[in-house]
């Protein structure tokens, strides 16, 4: 692994010496610029507008443009001599938690590796008490043109220094979020959690991989081998508007979960069972109409209403009675007594 810088890491009076190594790398398709027309490369060219001529990188250095319109010109040789006490030196100023950076801070990574073997102890050192603690600390360094914050941290049991950007150079987010009160109801949050939930079972971030760069190839191997070009199907565009959260978060978890109602199934298994309550009770009331017709006994009450009617009406009904072995619900009462010894003879 190529060097990429070299100095000192100063932890009080302890100072360690140490290389850095770029730790990530970005890995792409290699285009360049041609003639649309003729397929051409086209290539940039240094050229010099006071000589009106092109000149070789060698001769090419940095220069500032004053308000004023005047030009001072900065060679590396000028560059390297900077008054910097972090050109060299890694000074650790303090040590933090690691939730007292903001992310949107971090930039560059590089591993820390040993200048030589007399370097190991305090290497260990530093980093055995970076994990104890579970802080990092915060220094500043020079690379190349700038000078940066960064931080200090371990992974895979090396430490790694963070470049950061300057506090005052991240932007506010004043005035990008939603500025009118919304109300979340508790169903729905309950929803995005179960929802948040299932998406991460058995997540592997290491199994992600670029898509982007895997249908670029494609496209080239097409164009070089004279096929067709591979085209993705249409899914149709995405929704500019949710009308019902409840129902999108619902559908999503269902199609998270893959149909099967598990985890947090039970959530959506009481909404729905919510959303079906409502018509129960229409679906009842025909019901109460057809139970009607048994409580209609009363209709045993009409022959007392004819007995108040006519002596003659009663007592055909109450001959009836008796010959049946039935009484009117007038005479319910009296009659039990009076049947009860007829039975027994």
């Amino acid at each position: 692994m190529q060097t990429t810088w070299k100095g000192t890491i100063s932890f009080g009076l302890v100072s360690i010496p140490v290389h850095l190594y770029s730790a990530t790398q970005e890995h792409d398709v290699p285009l360049h610029q041609v003639h649309a027309t003729d397929g051409g490369r086209v290539r940039m060219k240094r050229y010099c507008e006071r000589e009106e001529k092109e000149v070789p990188y060698a001769e090419i250095a940095k220069g500032y443009e004053s308000p004023d319109g005047r030009t001072v010109t900065l060679s590396d040789a000028d560059l390297a001599d900077l008054p910097l006490p972090s050109k060299k030196i890694i000074d650790v100023l303090a040590f933090v938690d690691e939730g007292e950076i903001d992310p949107l801070m971090f930039s560059k990574a590089y591993y820390v590796g040993v200048a030589d073997k007399a370097a190991a102890k305090p290497y260990a050192l530093l980093r055995d008490a970076l994990t104890e603690s579970g802080q990092i600390a915060v220094t500043k360094i020079a690379l190349r043109t700038r000078e940066s914050p960064a931080v200090l941290r371990v992974h895979d049991n090396t430490l790694v220094l963070q470049t950061c950007i300057w506090p005052d150079e991240v932007r506010p987010a004043a005035g990008i979020a939603p500025e009118e009160d919304v109300t979340v109801r508790p169903q729905e949050l309950k929803m995005a959690r179960s929802l948040m939930d299932t998406l991460s079972e058995d997540f592997d971030l290491s199994r992600l991989h670029d898509d982007y760069q895997q249908a670029l190839q494609q496209v080239i191997s097409a164009r070089l081998e004279g096929v067709e070009i591979p085209h993705e199907e249409d899914g149709g565009e995405a929704p500019d508007n949710v009308i019902d959260l409840m129902e999108a978060l619902r559908s999503s978890l269902k199609q998270a979960k893959g149909g099967r109602r598990s985890g947090g199934g039970s959530d959506v298994g009481s909404a729905e069972a919510e959303a079906e309550a409502e018509p129960a009770p229409r679906r009842r009331a025909p019901a109460k109409k057809n139970a009607e017709p048994p409580a209609r006994k009363p209709a045993a009450r009409k022959p007392a209403a004819k007995a108040a009617a006519g002596k003659s009406a009663a007592d055909r009904t109450a001959s009836k009675g008796d010959a049946a072995g039935r009484t009117p619900a007038a005479k319910k009462t009296g009659s039990r007594k009076s049947t009860a010894p007829r039975k027994a003879s």
